[in-house]
């Protein structure tokens, strides 16, 4: 437990309808198919094209649980408890074959995480009301215009909120990437060395495209659900509280020196991310289309409004009670 992390950890929970990672995905449109750009996998990269792929990462990782192999894991596996209960399942033979028991580790990590209704339990207010339990308040339907408001929050063009195939509950994400020119964070140690730079899908730790320079500061959009209960937002953790990330997304060019540093005298904007790659930044969608100086897509009562209905996504809502119990994450 002495080596700091460089991320912060994403949710586990729904993500069984992940679709496999993309370079350019497609939607239908009224006229042609419009390309969306990356889309889907695993990790804050989309680097793991699969569940259990993605479960065997920070067995290995130096800032996880840094085994030294995949036979280390294996064979403390063997040695555990469950070691019975694993071989009745991959076979009796299953330890004298480590890298297919392995991969098997990670076959395991992925049916818990795909059958246990606790990955997945669609247990929100929002839930309720979509299945006509329960109804919005006043103050949580102004919220969730302002989420659908694409001159305002415009917070469903990336965290989907309609029904999926096959009728399925919303995901409230897209799967796709953008580059938010999040502030550095000082907590991370790494980041004590002004030449390093976490690039999301061209780097340090997805390689296949580093030279797709157009990707480099993009990070993929998380599910919203349960976003009230979390305590760090964004891939570097720089944010603690729901409230900072509301006024970052709408201030974030209106008021940048809220955000950013000032060196030698010139405020430092995007600093995460090396200059070469600020164009990939995105400037062209509501709320993060505004002028500095300028008037922020929501004002303080709409921020209230939209962080309201944003905790109807919370689980563990109870309808019978009020909404009284909730769940963390």
């Amino acid at each position: 437990m002495s080596q700091s992390g460089t991320r912060s950890v994403p949710s586990l929970r729904y993500l069984a309808f992940t679709p496999l990672f993309s370079r350019h995905f497609y939607t239908p449109a009224s006229e042609d198919s419009e390309d969306e750009g990356p889309t889907g996998g695993f990790t804050r990269d989309g680097a793991a094209a699969s569940l259990h792929q993605q479960a065997t990462i920070p067995l290995l990782h130096a800032n996880e649980m840094a085994n030294a192999s995949e036979e280390a894991v294996v064979a403390k596996v063997q040695r555990g408890v469950y070691a019975k209960e694993f071989a009745q399942v991959f076979g009796a033979n299953v330890f004298s074959r480590p890298e297919q028991a392995f991969k098997d580790i990670g076959l395991a990590l992925e049916a818990f995480q795909t059958e246990d209704a606790s990955f997945h339990p669609y247990t929100s207010k929002f839930d309720a009301v979509m299945s006509g339990h329960d109804k919005l308040t006043l103050q949580e339907m102004r919220g969730y215009a302002l989420f659908n408001n694409p001159q305002k929050g415009n917070c469903a063009k990336c965290h989907v909120d309609t029904p999926g195939p096959g009728g399925r509950p919303a995901a409230f994400t897209d799967y796709s990437f953008a580059a938010l020119g999040v502030p550095r964070n000082p907590e991370i140690l790494a980041n004590r060395d002004p030449g390093y730079f976490d690039l999301g899908l061209c780097g340090p730790y997805r390689q296949d495209l580093a030279h797709e320079t157009g990707y480099c500061g993009m990070f993929k959009t998380p599910t919203l659900r349960n976003v009230a209960t979390r305590a760090v937002f964004f891939h570097n953790g720089r944010f603690h509280r729901l409230d900072d990330v509301m006024h970052f997304y709408v201030e974030r060019d209106t008021h940048p020196q809220k955000w950013y540093p000032t060196i030698a005298g010139k405020l430092d904007t995007f600093d995460d991310l090396p200059a070469r790659y600020r164009d990939n930044i995105d400037r062209t969608d509501a709320p993060l289309d505004r002028r500095h100086a300028g008037k922020p897509a929501l004002n303080e009562a709409e921020i209230r409004d939209l962080t309201a209905f944003l905790k109807t996504l919370n689980d563990g809502y109870s309808a019978a009670a009020g909404g009284a119990r909730a769940s963390g994450q």
